[in-house]
């Protein structure tokens, strides 16, 4: 038997057979753990409003700057965020950003600023180490961007070191002492009726005995709360009639693009729910709540500094699965390499009992860096909660829908495609952000 033969008859044989066919496959498709992970609160009105104690002088917010190098200085509406501004005037804040020097250093370089300098860190971060005798440091101050500091009195104002490029706005004392608001905003003074975060306290008295004098008290709310609004992510599917009539043998054509197109919603769904302006967890951090690597690469160290931040009840860390695999090794290179639990049938590693969720809709860029966020989660927890409106029109999963939008002249039928979503961080220590990530470093143990 010839051999162009035998492949005629096994062409034929092929004809005759029923080839086994796949659902069509997604490459962007990922496992979109923080959906997951999220609890979804219903907004039925489209607002969600976070109600709130009021807030006298928030320790969580931060000073916003604009420009760079040379021409990088505070935005004055910013300068609220530190003790004694809250109450100034627009005017005052003016003049006030004007004033400020700009002092760069270079990474690594130790400098000293004179007592009493108020001093705020635009790029880079600063921190004050000493010696405890014992060939190790005591770190007695580490300022970040957006963050400030006061240079204490003596030798504990000595010791300033940069860590990164760094850019300082100062405000000398002698600029101080000419200006008598500033002298009175400036000094150090108790806030009677306000708790360690800023709010409004309530007056409580424990006693053993007597009969004392009971306080009066009253839960103060916030004027403006914030409001968050549901957004849409929205596309129309148009498919000709006479594929999804004929063609529709083992799989529905129709019900294959509606799954693959909503894959796609839910991608940019967890996309926005990271980066979008507004709500993105990404932005939505406090500044008080964002942390620099000490070194670049993420150690145990960084995730217990982020720890420090959330920790009411930490729900998971999420990372760039990059992010997640440098942490391993710098982990293992400690000798400590992290354990791993299981969570929806797969494997994450774990810091302190808490997973490290990875996505890769965190950015990297181009030289490498990156960031990681812990989470607290819950509305009863007072944690981060995601948002949507369910039991609208064409339902196929809470707070998405299909609707069927007629068949046109040339027999292409019309489905929109919507999906209404937004995040919601209820109180400002529900998150924390650790910045300056670097994923590349690698060691060589041979």
């Amino acid at each position: 038997m010839s051999s162009a033969s035998a492949l005629d008859r096994n062409l034929s044989a092929r004809q005759l057979s029923t080839a086994h066919v796949t659902r069509v496959q997604n490459l962007e498709r990922s496992p979109r753990w923080l959906h997951l992970l999220l609890p979804w609160v219903n907004v039925g009105g489209g607002v969600f409003r976070v109600n709130r104690r009021r807030l006298v002088s928030s320790r969580f917010g931060g000073v916003l700057f604009t420009g760079e190098g040379a021409t990088v200085h505070a935005v004055p509406e910013s300068l609220r965020a530190l003790p004694g501004f809250s109450q100034a005037t627009e005017a005052q804040l003016q003049e006030l950003s004007g004033q400020f020097e700009r002092h760069t250093q270079p990474d690594g370089a130790e400098f000293a600023l004179p007592a009493n300098t108020l001093a705020l860190v635009a790029t880079g971060a600063v921190q004050q180490r000493t010696g405890n005798g014992a060939a190790r440091f005591v770190r007695h101050l580490f300022a970040a961007p957006g963050q400030h500091f006061v240079v204490a009195a003596g030798p504990e104002g000595k010791g300033l070191q940069a860590v990164g490029a760094t850019t300082l706005l100062t405000l000398s004392p002698e600029q101080v002492a000419r200006s008598p608001w500033l002298q009175s905003a400036l000094t150090p003074t108790s806030q009677p009726g306000v708790n360690q975060y800023g709010e409004a306290a309530i007056q409580v008295l424990s006693s053993v005995d007597g009969e004392p004098k009971l306080p009066t008290t009253f839960v103060d709310y916030q004027d403006h709360p914030r409001e968050y609004y549901i957004h849409s992510i929205q596309t129309v599917l148009r498919t000709h009639t006479r594929i999804t009539d004929l063609y529709s043998n083992e799989f529905d054509q129709l019900r294959e693009q509606v799954r693959v197109v909503i894959d796609v919603i839910r991608e940019r769904e967890e996309w926005e729910l990271l980066n979008n302006p507004e709500f993105g967890l990404l932005n939505e951090t406090a500044i008080a709540q964002r942390v620099p690597t000490r070194g670049g690469p993420p150690t145990p160290d960084d995730l217990d500094e982020l720890l420090t931040k959330v920790w009411k009840k930490p729900g998971f860390f999420l990372a760039h699965p990059k992010a997640i695999a440098a942490f391993g090794r710098e982990a293992t290179r400690r000798g400590v390499p992290p354990p791993t639990i299981t969570l929806f049938g797969s494997p994450f590693i774990t810091w302190r009992g808490i997973p490290l969720v990875p996505s890769d809709k965190i950015p990297v860029t181009p030289d490498g860096r990156t960031s990681i966020l812990l989470l607290r989660v819950g509305e009863e927890e007072q944690g981060v909660v995601g948002l949507h409106n369910t039991g609208i029109t064409g339902e196929v999963e809470p707070g998405l829908s299909v609707r069927y939008s007629g068949t046109d002249q040339h027999s292409v039928a019309s489905h929109l495609i919507t999906r209404y979503f937004s995040a919601a961080v209820l109180v400002e220590d529900a998150i924390a952000r650790l910045d300056n990530v670097q994923i590349g470093s690698y060691y060589d143990y041979t």
